[in-house]
């Protein structure tokens, strides 16, 4: 039975919103030079790629006239407090004024991050005397000093932006500090095997260097060296054993708001070529990607701007150390590019020069006309599957917005 009009309406929009980009929150604040210290700051701490990433949110922004009792914070001070003016919920113009004489205590993005004691991390909204609103910490006892402006952006029911009088200061966020110490986070995460790793390579202080400037770390947590198919560390050079622990750190800042918005490769302190590593998303969870393996982040160990820590549940191994390389061998491997695909492959690799040694012709007990497992003809035929799929996916997302939107045009 088919689901009723409306819900199969909600369906389908739905599925359009989760595919379109619903806002630019750096964009919309650069309308409004007044805002102009605010944006920078969610700029520096990487506040606006989370900001992005989300669907439904509410932004208190504070004019450059106001922003100065953030000045002398240090960044991550200043991020935790910015955080608090993200309230993970829709509040226009409208919907504050219509609280009438009461009071919403509400979630903000600073209650995410594992950090907040208590109700650090939630906001009063108050309507005041004469139709003011006002806004504060919801700790017992703390003042509501802030009040409500103007509109700046509202898109219904995703993003709204608000300018407030005055920054929301709580005395627990102010005391925060970029100073971090790697083994002592890595230890007391349950992350020891790799915090030693770390120490007797040298590697340690090429993080320590990188704290000031920017740095990500995937540590490993002590099971993921346990794990089955996890290959013999000891076996490996011990240059080999430095590009590794290179490969588990970013050379910059990356919050989780970053990693969800990043496309392309994320570019780690080993060297580059193959040592890539992507990030794919679904709803809050993210993934690593090596091209040999992959891994989800666990849990976020601490995030100081410009330092974030996440412990994740595999170890991260590079294609230059465990996989494949593309580079054409002198004999036939799975997944090799080196030989030209037959006539039967559905879509044939781009040519090269020929091998000083030909490729061995499929053995006999192959069925006629159908290439052999391990053999190129074999990989090409999968391989151009999997392009189809990737094409076909991407076809369907624009039907699926194409009708979404064809249907409530016709509605209106």
């Amino acid at each position: 039975m088919s689901p009723p009009k409306p819900l199969l309406l909600l369906l389908i929009l739905t599925i359009a919103t989760t595919l379109s980009s619903a806002h630019n929150i750096t964009q919309i604040l650069d309308s409004d030079p007044n805002l102009s210290q605010f944006n920078n700051y969610l700029t520096r701490t990487k506040l606006a790629d989370e900001i992005n990433s989300r669907q439904t949110i509410t932004v208190l922004a504070i004019p450059n006239s106001a922003i100065s009792p953030l000045s002398n914070l240090s960044l991550a001070a200043v991020k935790n407090t910015l955080s608090l003016h993200v309230v993970l919920d829709y509040y226009d113009a409208k919907k504050l004024h219509d609280i009438q004489d009461g009071t919403v205590i509400t979630t903000t993005l600073y209650q995410t991050t594992g950090q907040a004691e208590s109700s650090v991390g939630e906001l009063n909204i108050t309507d005041a005397k004469g139709g003011a609103v006002k806004f504060g910490s919801a700790k017992d006892g703390a003042k509501l000093d802030s009040t409500y402006v103007k509109q700046i952006k509202q898109i219904p029911f995703s993003l709204s932006v608000i300018e407030i009088t005055a920054p929301i200061l709580v005395p627990e966020l102010l005391t925060a500090t970029d100073d971090v110490n790697v083994t002592g986070v890595l230890t007391k995460a349950g992350c020891k095997t790799f915090a030693a790793l770390l120490s007797k390579s040298g590697v340690l202080k090429r993080y320590e260097d990188q704290l000031k400037s920017g740095i990500t770390v995937f540590a490993p947590n002590d099971e993921a060296f346990k794990a089955k198919g996890v290959p013999d560390l000891d076996k490996l050079s011990s240059a080999d054993i430095v590009s590794l622990l290179q490969f588990h750190a970013l050379s910059s800042y990356a919050p989780i708001g970053t990693l969800k918005t990043t496309k392309g490769s994320l570019q780690t302190l080993a060297p580059a070529g193959k040592f890539g590593l992507t990030a794919s998303t679904a709803g809050d969870a993210v993934t690593l990607h090596t091209g040999v393996d992959s891994s989800r982040i666990a849990t976020t160990l601490v995030d100081a701007s410009p330092v974030v820590f996440y412990s994740v549940d595999s170890v991260l191994l590079p294609v230059a150390l465990f996989g494949m390389s593309p580079t054409p061998a002198p004999a036939p491997a799975p997944e090799s590019d080196a030989p030209s695909p037959s006539p039967e492959a559905d879509t044939p690799s781009p040519s090269k020069a020929p091998a000083a040694s030909p490729p061995a012709p499929p053995s006999d007990s192959s069925p006629a006309g159908e290439p052999s497992a391990d053999s190129p003809e074999k990989a090409a035929d999968e391989h151009s599957k999997k392009n189809d799929a990737r094409g076909s996916a991407a076809l369907l997302n624009g039907v699926v917005l194409s009708v979404a939107f064809g249907v409530v045009s016709l509605m209106f």
